[in-house]
């Protein structure tokens, strides 16, 4: 169904913008509602929300973690961390428009799986990451995360997604990635993890790559989707480690070791170190998907994995992505395993030895139950921000009234850039609010709140024009096919007014109401359906972002 209540194209808004005055969001998930000694125990996941394919990498004392933004820019958020607990956003890998070109691509197919690795021979940090539907695989790199990357440095002869870089220490690198088996592949799924030498002088890999796993752990049995590898180097023996079985409730993670950096890698019979596919559907606190992970050291020889994992309200429903999750790991017979077979993964986690240091860390709220608003007081937007694709032009402004956005051609139903400004939705319950200054002028206008999961799934929660009266509506947009559940008609008096809007979350549904003083509210739209939010229904590998948004809007 093309012709919409939100066009997706062929209307031109007219250049009427939207004044927000603040954004604030309120998590009040029950599973967090926890009591903890924060200085020796911590909350999983520890990054809640669409922080998904974790990597981490330490200099000294420091840490830094990177995750996939895909078709979101500014690309690949890098969080600092003295504790692995408490962390604090820097800055992003690819925040520059020359960095990151995403004109014309789906929003999954962006920038997947970064990977962050330290090299001490050269002190420099080093990032390698795919552009699926763009530039494919690439690197960027700096001596000071916080100072910027390097415009990326293609790499031509990898193929595939999920490189690594691995220093060894004689001085050598390598890249590691999934890509096709040698050959035709044998099954759906069936993929390989390869190995490439790699020079730090050029940038480049040179020689003839070769496999060194092909399937997985038991081609026999079919296994599929072997990705996201990492290989460490441990008291003289190689470890590689990749996820297995796909980015969903089949995920896990996987060992295998060799004495030699290219093989032959062995995999281990306690395989797999991670999985919650094997557990009751029906437990408390449910996490599913665990995978992807990584490993990594304290400066006093505890390890510890970051892994990606989902929390869903139902079924295989869950809105807010793959997040980001922390566990000791414990080492048995030189393996390293991060959590025992069959045990689900705790909310509350007490490590040994572990105690949190925030020193010279401007902690923030990642995890838990918070509060987070911004009232745009200052000259530019704050780092969590996402726009939708690379935006070519300031759209946006900050000015003593708040954040004023102007339409764009593009809007929230098509492939572009629409005048969009996200946050991540980070808990099941939620409450998002905002004050909004608009006058629509034609019934082509429309600003406010969007839940947005990609162009075909989202729901959008605006004031516009119906019949050429003042209208705060909700659309709702299933695989392209648009509905209006209700709708409020403002009278002569209440069209003169600033408009407050919350979106009050609940797990599938969400309810959507109006205010005029920011205290009395009513509703618009109430049990509206949210499960079209959630990856299993809208599909891709993101999380819902919720923000502001104006431009156009027409009645089919």
């Amino acid at each position: 169904m093309l012709a919409s209540l939100l066009t997706a194209g062929g209307c031109t808004p007219t250049d009427n913008g939207a004044t927000f005055r603040y954004f604030e969001y309120q998590g009040q998930d029950a599973r967090f509602d926890k009591t903890i000694n924060a200085e020796r125990e911590y909350l999983n996941p520890i990054i809640s929300g669409f922080y998904p394919d974790p990597s981490i990498c330490r200099k000294g004392d420091d840490y830094y973690m990177v995750h996939s933004t895909f078709s979101y820019f500014p690309g690949i958020p890098i969080l600092h961390s003295r504790d692995l607990v408490n962390w604090e956003q820097i800055g992003s890998v690819l925040d520059r428009p020359s960095q990151l070109q995403l004109d014309g691509i789906r929003l999954d197919g962006g920038v997947y799986a970064p990977a962050i690795s330290y090299n001490k021979a050269n002190d420099t940090f080093y990032l390698v990451n795919t552009c699926v539907d763009g530039i494919g695989n690439f690197v960027v790199k700096t001596q000071d995360p916080r100072q910027g990357w390097s415009e990326p440095i293609l790499l031509p002869d990898v193929g595939g997604i999920d490189p690594s870089l691995f220093f060894d220490e004689d001085g050598k690198a390598y890249i590691i990635n999934n890509d096709a088996p040698e050959g035709i592949p044998e099954y759906d799924g069936h993929r390989a993890i390869w190995i490439h030498d790699y020079d730090v002088a050029t940038d480049q890999t040179f020689g003839t790559p070769q496999v060194i796993v092909d399937g997985g752990t038991d081609k026999s049995k079919k296994p599929v989707w072997i990705e996201g590898p990492h290989i460490y180097k441990i008291k003289d023996k190689y470890y590689l480690m990749a996820a297995e079985g796909g980015t969903s409730t089949n995920h896990s993670e996987v060992i295998f070791t060799a004495e030699n950096v290219k093989g032959p890698y062995t995999p281990i019979i306690e395989n797999p170190i991670l999985t919650q596919r094997d557990l009751p559907e029906e437990r408390a606190e449910k996490v599913t998907c665990t995978g992807h992970a990584d490993l990594i050291e304290t400066p006093t020889g505890e390890w510890f994995a970051i892994f990606l994992g989902c929390r869903p309200y139902e079924d295989d429903l869950y809105n807010t992505g793959r997040e980001t999750f922390l566990l000791p790991v414990s080492w048995e017979n030189d393996v390293p395993i991060i959590l025992e077979k069959g045990k689900a993964l705790p909310t509350v986690v007490a490590p040994n030895n572990w105690k949190a240091d925030t020193e010279n860390i401007r902690s923030e709220a990642f995890t838990g139950n918070f509060t987070w608003k911004d009232d745009f007081k200052g000259d530019k937007l704050g780092m969590r921000w996402l726009f939708i694709r690379t935006p070519h032009s300031n759209w946006w402004k900050l000015n003593n009234d708040g954040l004023h956005i102007t339409p764009t051609t593009d809007n929230i139903d098509k492939i572009g850039t629409p005048a969009f400004v996200g946050y991540r939705q980070q808990h099941t319950n939620f409450i998002v609010t905002t004050q909004m200054n608009f006058t629509p002028k034609t019934e082509q206008d429309m600003a406010g709140l969007v839940c947005y999961q990609n162009e075909r799934f989202n729901i959008v929660f605006g004031k516009t024009l119906r019949a050429d009266k003042e209208s705060i509506v909700v659309i709702s947009t299933v695989n392209n096919v648009q509905t209006e559940p209700q709708h409020y008609t403002l009278n002569e008096t209440e069209k003169d007014y600033p408009v407050y809007l919350r979106i009050v979350g609940k797990a599938g549904t969400y309810d959507f109401e109006l205010s005029f003083d920011g205290n009395n509210w009513q509703p618009v739209a109430t049990g509206v359906d949210a499960t079209i939010l959630s990856t299993h229904k809208a599909g891709g590998f993101t999380g819902t972002v919720i923000g502001m948004y104006a431009g156009a809007n027409a009645k089919s």
